[in-house]
C-alpha cells in the first residue's frame, strides 16, 4: 500500500540513505528504480496499481503510484528543474536538503541561495491512449486489474466514466486548490509537491475558457479518456515518437501548475515579444490545467509489444508451446467463422486470416517485409456489409480504424500529422498509429467528384503507407518520414484505386434478398466470448512466432520456380513468387509452425492458383462490359 498510495515516501527513503552518506550521486535513482520493478514483477502487486486508463482521474489519489498505457505523440524540449534543494525552517531555522525529483511543486520555505542547490534536467513527452484500442481491450483491461480508486481519496462529485463525462476535448474537469503557499517547478523556477486534498469549487472563467479550446490531439477522432505530460528523467534517448508503452510514475495533478500557466499567459502579454521565450500559444500547449491533463513522473516504462490483455508476457518468451500445439484446431474453426462472415466465401476467408496475422518483421533498404495489404473486392454494397464486417474485424483484433473514404472525409480529413510552429507541437493526424493496427479502408464510400489538394495529398498518403510502411510527416518545409507498421485492409466494389499486396474478389454465396437477414445473424452471441477470446488470442501469438527456411526445403522452392518459369514464363513473374512466399511463409504461422514444410509451400501454391484464376476471371467478365 505505502508503494502504490505514497510512493513518493519510498523515493525519499533511498534519497535519504544517500544524503546520510554525503553521497546523494551514489546512484539511488537506479536504486529506487530496481526496488519498484521487483516489486512490480508479482502480478498481484502489478493489477493493485490503478490505471489512468480504467479509473476516472477524479477518483485518483494525487502523487500516487499510477499506470499508464498510452503512445508517445509528441516529445517537447527538455525542461530544467531543482533536482535538489534546501528548505529552513522558519521557527527553528533548521535546514533539511529535499529531492526535487519526481514532482512538480517543492515543498515551504526554499533557500534559492543554498549552495546545495541542484538544477538537473528532465524530458517531456505528451502521452495519449493508444488510438483505436478497441472496447474488448478496455474491458479486459479493467476486469484484470485487482484495484478500486483509493478509499482514502474520496472526491466530493459524483463518480462518472471517461464515456459519461462531458466531452473532454471541450470541457474540462473543473478542479481547485486552496492556496497553499506551495511554489510551482517548472524550468529553473523551484519546485516541489503538494499533498492536500484537492476540493472542487468553479474554475474561474479564464480557466473553463483556456482549457474548453485546448486540442488534447487525439489522432483520431471521438477518442475518450486521458491525455498525459509525461516526465522522463532517465534514458529519454532510448524512446521514440510512436512507441507505445505502459508507463508506471507519480501522478500530479496540482492545481498549482494551472495558476503557473495563467500567470505566465497573463505575464506574457505584458512583456516585450522578443523578451519571452514562449508564444502565449505554446504556453497554452506546453502547460494545459492539470485537471485536463495531469502529470505523470515516470518512474520506469515497459515497452508494449502488442496490446493485447490475453496474451501474456510469458507467451512471448517461450512462445507458449501449450497454446501453438492447438493453433491448426484454432484456426480451423476461425476459418469456418470468417467464411460465414464473408458470405461463405472459403477462398477469402483464408487469405482474410493471413493478412490479419502479418506485420513488418524486418526492412532490406526501404521495402518492408511482412507485410500483406489484401483488397477485399466485390463487396456488396446492401445492407451495409462493410461496416459489419469491419465491426468483425473489430471483435478480433486489439486496435482498429475504419476510414470511410467518401469524397467529403478524403477532402477534409487530416491523416498526416503536420507541426505546429506557433504552438512549437506536432499536431496529430490519424495515421499516427500504433504499430499492429488495422486500417479498414472503405472504398464503397467512394462517389463521383473532385478531389482538392487536401484529398490528392490524403490519397497519397494512403498509397505510401501501403507501400513502404511510412507516413512523411508534414514539418512545412521539409517532410520527415517515421516507418509504421499497419494493417491495412481494402473493402471496395472494383479493384481498389489504390495498391495491395494481394486481391482477392468476393465471391458471396448469398443472395442479395437475403443478405439482411443472414448479416444480423453473423455477430456472434454473447456467451460465445471464450470463442472470441481462443480468436483473440490465436491472431496475437501467431504474429510474434518466429519463422525460417531451411536449406533444403530453399533449393526446393527455387528449383520449382525455374520448372514453373520453364514450362510457361509469363505463368509467373518476380513479383508473383515474392508473394507467393509471403502467403506461404503466413500460411505456415497460421498453422502454428516456425518453418517452412513441404506441404505448406503446395497449399500456399494451390490457393494463390485458386486465387490468381478468380481474380482474371472477374476482369474478363468486367472487360467483357465494357462498350
Amino acid at each position: 500500500l505505502t508503494l502504490a498510495y505514497n510512493p513518493l515516501h519510498c523515493l525519499s527513503s533511498f534519497y535519504i540513505s544517500a544524503s546520510s552518506q554525503n553521497n546523494p550521486e551514489s546512484g539511488w535513482e537506479a536504486k529506487a528504480v530496481l526496488f519498484f520493478k521487483e516489486q512490480l514483477k508479482d502480478k498481484e502487486a502489478h493489477t493493485s496499481v490503478p490505471s489512468l486508463n480504467d479509473v476516472p482521474l477524479h477518483y485518483l489519489k494525487p502523487n500516487s503510484l499510477v499506470r499508464f498505457r498510452c503512445l508517445i505523440q509528441d516529445m517537447f524540449d527538455p525542461e530544467f528543474y531543482m533536482g535538489a534543494y534546501e528548505t529552513v525552517d522558519p521557527s527553528t531555522k533548521a535546514r533539511v536538503l529535499r529531492c526535487g525529483k519526481y514532482k512538480d511543486v517543492t515543498e515551504c520555505g526554499v533557500d534559492l541561495n543554498s549552495r546545495n542547490t541542484v538544477t538537473a534536467e528532465r524530458q517531456t513527452f505528451y502521452c495519449v491512449p493508444i488510438p483505436g484500442e478497441n472496447p474488448w481491450v478496455k474491458e479486459i483491461s479493467f476486469s484484470q486489474a485487482r484495484v478500486v480508486p483509493s478509499t482514502s481519496y474520496v472526491p466530493s462529485r459524483q463518480k462518472r466514466s471517461y464515456e459519461e463525462d462531458d466531452d473532454m476535448d471541450t470541457q474540462p474537469q473543473k478542479q481547485r486548490e486552496p492556496h497553499t503557499g506551495m511554489s510551482p517547478q517548472s524550468h529553473t523556477e523551484p519546485h516541489g509537491n503538494g499533498d492536500c486534498k484537492r476540493q472542487e469549487t468553479e474554475a474561474p472563467s479564464s480557466q473553463t475558457t483556456s482549457a474548453s479550446h485546448l486540442d488534447l490531439n487525439f489522432p483520431l477522432p471521438g477518442e475518450k479518456g486521458p491525455s498525459c505530460l509525461v516526465k522522463v528523467y532517465e534514458d529519454w534517448d532510448s524512446f521514440k515518437l510512436n512507441d507505445t508503452l505502459e508507463v508506471y510514475g507519480i501522478l500530479s495533478v496540482s492545481p498549482a501548475l494551472s495558476a503557473l500557466a495563467e500567470e505566465k499567459d497573463a505575464s506574457s502579454s505584458l512583456l516585450d515579444p522578443a523578451e519571452c521565450m514562449e508564444t502565449a500559444e505554446e504556453q497554452r500547449v506546453h502547460s494545459p490545467p492539470a485537471s485536463l491533463v495531469p502529470r505523470l513522473h515516470m518512474i520506469y516504462a515497459k515497452p508494449l509489444p502488442h496490446c493485447n490483455p490475453l496474451l501474456p508476457s510469458a507467451a512471448l518468451e517461450d512462445n507458449s508451446p501449450s497454446f501453438v500445439s492447438e493453433m491448426a484446431s484454432v484456426r480451423t474453426e476461425l476459418l469456418a467463422y470468417l467464411t460465414h462472415v464473408l458470405l461463405g466465401d472459403a477462398l477469402a476467408a483464408e487469405y482474410l486470416i493471413l493478412h490479419l496475422i502479418s506485420s513488418v518483421y524486418a526492412r532490406r533498404d526501404v521495402l518492408p517485409l511482412g507485410k500483406f495489404t489484401l483488397n477485399v473486392s466485390g463487396c456488396p454494397t446492401v445492407a451495409s456489409y462493410t461496416e459489419r464486417l469491419y465491426q468483425i474485424i473489430q471483435q478480433l483484433v486489439p486496435c482498429s480504424y475504419r476510414l470511410s473514404m467518401s469524397l467529403q472525409n478524403m477532402n477534409q480529413l487530416r491523416l498526416v500529422p503536420k507541426k505546429d510552429y506557433v504552438a512549437n507541437r506536432l499536431v496529430s493526424g490519424a495515421l499516427q498509429l500504433a504499430r499492429n493496427t488495422s486500417l479498414f479502408l472503405d472504398e464503397t464510400q467512394l462517389e463521383q467528384g473532385q478531389l482538392d489538394t487536401t484529398g490528392v495529398r490524403n490519397i497519397t498518403a494512403l498509397g505510401n503507407l501501403i507501400s513502404w510502411q511510412k507516413v512523411d510527416y508534414d514539418f512545412n518545409y521539409h517532410q520527415m518520414e517515421f516507418p509504421c507498421n499497419i494493417n491495412v485492409l481494402i473493402a471496395s466494389e472494383g479493384r481498389s484505386l489504390l495498391p495491395s499486396d494481394c486481391q482477392v474478389h468476393l465471391q458471396p454465396q448469398v443472395a442479395p434478398p437475403q443478405m439482411e437477414e443472414y448479416l444480423s445473424a453473423i455477430h456472434m452471441h454473447p456467451q460465445a466470448s471464450s470463442q472470441l477470446n481462443k480468436f483473440r488470442l490465436y491472431l496475437s501469438l501467431a504474429r510474434t512466432l518466429d519463422y525460417s527456411i531451411s536449406d533444403e526445403v530453399t533449393k526446393a522452392v527455387e528449383d520449382d520456380f525455374v520448372d514453373m518459369r520453364k514450362d510457361d514464363p509469363q505463368s509467373i513473374s518476380a513479383e508473383d513468387f515474392h508473394r507467393l512466399l509471403v502467403v506461404a511463409r503466413l500460411l505456415s504461422l497460421s498453422l502454428g509452425q516456425t518453418s517452412l514444410s513441404r506441404d505448406s509451400w503446395m497449399r500456399a501454391k494451390h490457393i494463390e492458383t485458386l486465387r490468381r484464376s478468380r481474380t482474371e476471371q472477374q476482369q474478363q467478365c468486367v472487360n467483357g462490359n465494357e462498350p
